[in-house]
């Protein structure tokens, strides 16, 4: 996070850069950096404060991140050529979250509950009696 808001930094005030190639290049390399560093802790205290089920992973919580920075950077490009409206907007935000959607729907049908230590059975005890009083 700093390393991205302390390079805009730099390259706005300290180094003046003209908008060229290179410098536009970076300037979204460190806006998409400054977003995501930004946006992480918040998104983490967000899935903290509204459990799912299953609960989130920690790729979960980089990628939902990710996603931010991406989200700011495509708006950061489009407004160059002065071409971000209300409805891009709302409908780039509604296209990323169906994404996200559609990818936390896939984790949930492929997540399994994890199975108890005492129930797990090997293929040579299968035949002999349990000795343990909660089968």
């Amino acid at each position: 996070m700093a390393i991205g808001w302390g390079g805009l930094a730099m390259m706005i005030f300290i180094f003046n850069e003209p908008p060229l190639v290179w410098a536009r290049w970076g300037f979204f390399a460190l806006w998409f950096i400054a977003l995501t560093g930004t946006s992480l802790p918040i998104i983490y205290l967000f899935n903290l404060r509204f459990v799912s089920d299953p609960p989130v992973e920690s790729q979960t919580i980089v990628r939902q991140a990710l996603w931010v920075g991406v989200y700011g950077s495509i708006l950061a490009w489009l407004q160059i050529g002065h071409l971000v409206t209300l409805w891009v907007w709302m409908g780039l935000a509604g296209g990323l979250i169906a994404i996200e959607y559609l990818v936390r729907l896939r984790e949930r049908s492929r997540w399994q509950p994890p199975v108890p230590e005492h129930k797990i059975s090997t293929p040579e005890n299968d035949d002999q009696p349990s000795d343990d009083p909660l089968d």
